[in-house]
C-alpha cells in the first residue's frame, strides 16, 4: 500500500484580525481532506490550526497533530485525531517538517515565521525538494516575498529558491497546486528528501 501523502500546514495558533484567514484556514483543511491527503500540524486546537485540523477532521481526512506536552494545557488538542507529543518546540519542528512532503504556509507570527525559514532554508541547502506554497490571504504573504525578492537581489539568496516558493490567493488552487507538484515529482521518479 502506498504512503499517503502528507501536507503540513503552518499557521497561527491565533485568529488573526479578518474573518478572512479563519474562512481560509477552513477551506485549506477542508480541500486537504477531499485531496485524500493527510493533515500534519502543530497539534492544538486553537487559531487557525484549531480551525484547519477540525475541518480536515470533520470531513473525514486524516489529521496528524504534534505538540510539545507543556503545551497542552494552554493550547489543548483535538480528539479522535492521531496525536504525538513531544518534549520540545524544536522536536516538534523537526517532526513537521520530516512528516510532510509538501507545505501550505498560511498567515500566522512568529511561529510561523520560524517554521517558514527553516523549510525555505533546507531547500536552499539541498537538504529537501519539497513544495512550499504560500496562500496569500488578503495579501498577508506579499511583504515576506518583498523581503525574499529583496534578498535576491541583493545577493544573499539565489533566484532559483525564490522561483521555488509560490504565492497563491485561493486554497483550493494552493492545495490543487501542492497535489500537481507531488504527482510530478512522484511521475518523474525524484521523490523528496528529507
Amino acid at each position: 500500500m502506498a504512503k499517503l501523502r502528507s501536507i503540513g500546514v503552518f499557521c497561527g495558533s491565533r485568529m488573526g484580525e479578518r474573518k478572512s484567514y479563519a474562512d481560509a484556514a477552513a477551506q485549506v483543511g477542508r480541500a486537504i481532506a477531499q485531496s485524500g491527503c493527510r493533515l500534519v500540524y502543530g497539534g492544538g486546537d486553537v487559531g487557525l490550526m484549531g480551525i484547519s485540523a477540525s475541518t480536515a477532521a470533520a470531513e473525514g481526512g486524516a489529521v496528524h497533530g504534534i505538540i510539545p506536552g507543556f503545551l497542552i494545557a494552554r493550547e489543548g488538542h483535538l480528539d479522535g485525531v492521531e496525536i504525538k507529543i513531544v518534549e520540545t518546540m524544536s522536536e516538534r519542528k523537526s517532526l513537521l517538517i520530516a512528516e510532510s512532503d509538501a507545505y501550505i504556509i498560511l498567515p500566522g507570527g512568529t511561529g510561523t515565521l520560524e517554521e517558514v525559514f527553516d523549510v525555505i532554508s533546507r531547500q536552499q541547502l539541498g537538504l529537501q525538494d519539497k513544495p512550499i506554497v504560500f496562500l496569500n490571504t488578503d495579501g498577508f504573504w506579499a511583504p515576506f516575498i518583498d523581503l525574499i525578492a529583496h534578498t535576491v537581489r541583493e545577493g544573499f539568496t539565489p533566484q532559483s529558491l525564490a522561483d521555488h516558493v509560490d504565492l497563491i490567493d485561493s486554497p483550493e488552487v494552493a492545495i490543487a497546486r501542492i497535489i500537481a507538484q507531488l504527482d510530478e515529482k512522484l511521475a518523474s521518479g525524484t521523490g523528496m528528501t528529507d
